[in-house]
């Protein structure tokens, strides 16, 4: 088991920035993690992924605003969001993969306004 606790969201304006943060309660150390995001009436959708090694990879509609990096040391996983955009709009949540079990945070809620 493990918890994963979210923080950094809020509200910002259209071309703002962000800085998302999660914590876990275990060592990260060699662990994939990743981000994801949930809008209203939306599924759940995939936003960014860093693996153990520390290779990065993003969907298409993030690629050059958002940045996923890692602090093995502290546990820690960021995201940096900038240009964000309304339809960036969601709740935000951490994952990590450990022996196969994706575990989730509960999530942190960013709002762009237009």
């Amino acid at each position: 088991q493990v918890q994963l606790v979210e923080s950094g969201g809020g509200l910002v304006q259209l071309g703002g920035s962000l800085r998302l943060s999660c914590e876990a309660s275990r060592s990260v150390f060699n662990v994939d993690m990743g981000w994801y995001r949930q809008a209203p009436r939306n599924r759940r959708e995939w936003v960014a992924g860093i693996t153990g090694g520390g290779s990065t990879v993003y969907t298409d509609s993030v690629k050059g605003r958002f940045t996923i990096s890692r602090d093995n040391a502290k546990n820690m996983v960021y995201m940096q969001m900038n240009s964000l955009r309304p339809e960036d709009t969601g709740v935000y949540l951490c994952s990590a993969t450990y022996d196969g079990v994706l575990f989730w945070g509960q999530g942190t809620q960013v709002t762009v306004s237009p």
